[in-house]
């Protein structure tokens, strides 16, 4: 007898879209979709809405192209984390939390959004934490100023204007040319600091994980004021930076 299947047209119509965004370069509009895959532009409007409003689709406000987010990502990271980040990144952050002594984190930026792909935690009795999954500002301190300094200047320049600089503490950078003069800095320096700027009492050191292939990624390390001194802030900068391109090697290899 033969064996029945069932199709389910908007579903394929729905990972024809996601395929076809994944392959672009800059992201896709709705009457591009529409062209490339021959499907009516009302149907590609309410399958990329409902993509959007689970978060696996992001839209850009400027030029309303969509991108792939990062709801998948949420959703499987344990599988993902397993097949891929914690494979290259768990022997680097292991060894920089050992040398540093604070808690180290991974994370991934996810549209507006920092999501927190892995964590290893320091061994002191108090320390900062947050499990994998978590989610962060984009634009808060170190790690706004990482995940930024991976974009083009313009692109940069856009997500400020547009989400604003929220003022977490009394020392946050809420003035939009030097929170971006930061993040130019960060492009050339390699690393950003956080001097309390996302949280009373906590500093912490971020370095860009970039590659073409893949999303912005960061690493960074975060410790209370009372540890993280200036002059082992300093001495830490170049072991994150070393962490961030053990990673790297290790995707590429």
């Amino acid at each position: 007898m033969k064996k029945s299947t069932y199709s389910a047209p908007s579903v394929q119509k729905a990972f024809k879209i996601l395929h076809t965004i994944a392959d672009s370069s800059f992201g896709l509009g709705v009457s591009e979709l529409a062209k490339q895959l021959k499907i009516g532009k009302s149907t590609v409007h309410g399958i990329t809405s409902s993509l959007e409003d689970l978060g696996v689709l992001v839209r850009d406000p400027i030029d309303k192209r969509y991108n792939m987010g990062y709801t998948l990502l949420e959703l499987g990271r344990k599988t993902y984390g397993r097949i891929e980040w914690r494979e290259v990144a768990r022997p680097p952050m292991e060894r920089l939390m050992e040398k540093v002594g604070e808690t180290i984190f991974l994370g991934i930026m996810n549209g507006d959004h920092i999501t927190i792909l892995d964590v290893v935690e320091s061994y002191n009795e108090m320390k900062i934490t947050s499990p994998p999954g978590t989610r962060l500002p984009l634009l808060a301190g170190a790690t706004g100023k990482a995940f930024l300094s991976q974009l083009e200047e313009k692109r940069a320049r856009e997500i400020v204007q547009k989400m604003g600089l929220n003022r977490f503490t009394v020392k946050s950078v809420t003035d939009p040319k030097i929170f971006l003069r930061q993040v130019e800095e960060t492009k050339k320096k390699g690393y950003a600091i956080d001097d309390e700027e996302y949280l009373l009492g906590v500093r912490a050191i971020a370095a860009p994980i970039q590659m073409i292939s893949l999303p912005p990624a960061a690493i960074w390390a975060v410790g209370f004021t009372s540890s993280l001194n200036d002059q082992k802030m300093k001495r830490i900068v170049p072991e994150v930076q070393e962490a961030a391109q053990d990673i790297i090697r290790s995707i590429k290899t």
